[in-house]
């Protein structure tokens, strides 16, 4: 790149051929016409600006970039780097002075490559710019931004980044299933409770694409019994291809919940007990055949906004939480009321306890 900062004297004594191809680097305004920084000036541009430069109708000089054998313009770079950052389920906006919005094609939840995002963002002058990892979007939202400073730029800082970003992208939308989701309330104290968890449970299921497959409770006072009883309703709603548990009332401290017992005697295991992330510390994980089960303690029971409402959007994309994506919730897992973007929209209208 050749840049230049042409006087108007130089410019009234130069012809408009010798400006063609050029790039502005600040903003132009004629008696005709205004061109913003970063045009490529054709022949009738320059024609235009020449002749406000011998009509004295130009207050500054002109200052202008060539492009060499290896520059881009800051559009092409742009839509480039937006290609290179966009994985599947990611529109590709229009572009704004060299910057573009990445949109989500649907609902659901998007999932960033850090690692990768910050590689390419020590690549002078590349930007890229997302929402955080694992949060629950909305169709047509922006969820993530490129941009490029200078108005040419290297096309080897380009390739750099787009080798980084690979095949997959940078930002990937997972859209929400239809999953057939099971509620299952552990010793309700009484009908009302049992009533506030289903509608809590209905609440977020809907919300986010799915079908309630039913609310369930158990009755039964003694341990094995309750094991029994919690039994039967997980065989029997597997049968019926049921993706997802949602179960209240079960403290992810207390091992001898019948729950458990009934869990194991299934083969399920723990994936989790509590989450990095409060309220919702209390939040537990498991697996039985090919269901996932998102369970809360008492005092949860899914009426409030906790870290199962940013562990549920996954299950509701088809994921299969394991223990190092569980991990990440901890950067950016106080989610207190100003964390509530992080969260579905119908968690964002919900009480916060911080005395989980």
């Amino acid at each position: 790149m050749k840049a230049v900062r042409i006087t108007l004297t130089e410019l009234q004594e130069t012809t408009a051929g010798s400006l063609v191809g050029s790039v502005l680097l600040a903003q132009v305004r004629t008696e005709r016409s205004r061109y913003s920084k970063g045009t490529v000036l054709d022949e009738a541009m320059a024609t235009d600006i020449r002749d406000a430069a011998v009509a004295g109708a130009l207050s500054q000089p002109l200052s202008l970039a060539w492009p060499g054998p290896g520059d881009l313009h800051e559009d092409e770079a742009a839509r480039r780097l937006a290609r290179a950052v966009a994985g599947p389920g990611i529109i590709i906006g229009r572009i704004h002075q060299s910057r573009i919005d990445l949109l989500a094609e649907a609902d659901g939840v998007l999932h960033v490559r850090t690692d990768v995002l910050e590689a390419v963002n020590t690549i002078d002058p590349l930007e890229v710019f997302t929402l955080f990892d694992g949060q629950a979007v909305a169709e047509g939202q922006s969820v993530a931004g490129v941009k490029v400073a200078p108005h040419l730029v290297d096309a080897g800082a380009i390739e750099r980044g787009e080798s980084l970003a690979g095949d997959e992208g940078l930002v990937v939308l997972r859209r929400y299933q239809r999953i057939r989701v099971a509620a299952v309330a552990a010793h309700p104290e009484d009908a009302a409770e049992l009533d506030r968890f289903a509608a809590a449970a209905d609440l977020r299921v809907t919300a986010l694409c799915g079908t309630l497959d039913g609310t369930f409770s158990t009755a039964a006072d003694d341990p094995d019994s309750a094991a029994d009883e919690l039994q039967r309703i997980l065989e029997d709603t597997l049968s019926r291809e049921v993706g997802v548990f949602l179960v209240g009332g079960v403290s992810a401290g207390d091992p001898l919940a019948p729950f458990f017992t009934a869990l194991e005697r299934l083969d399920g295991r723990i994936i989790r007990r509590g989450a990095p992330a409060h309220p919702g510390s209390m939040v537990w994980l498991a697996v039985v055949r090919d269901a996932v089960i998102l369970g809360l303690p008492r005092c949860g029971m899914f009426s409030m906004a906790t870290a199962a409402d940013m562990i549920f959007p996954r299950l509701m994309a088809g994921e299969h939480p394991t223990p190092a994506t569980l991990a990440g919730l901890g950067h950016g897992g106080l989610l207190q009321a100003d964390m509530r973007f992080r969260l579905p929209p119908y968690a964002r209208s919900l009480s916060v306890d911080l005395e989980d």
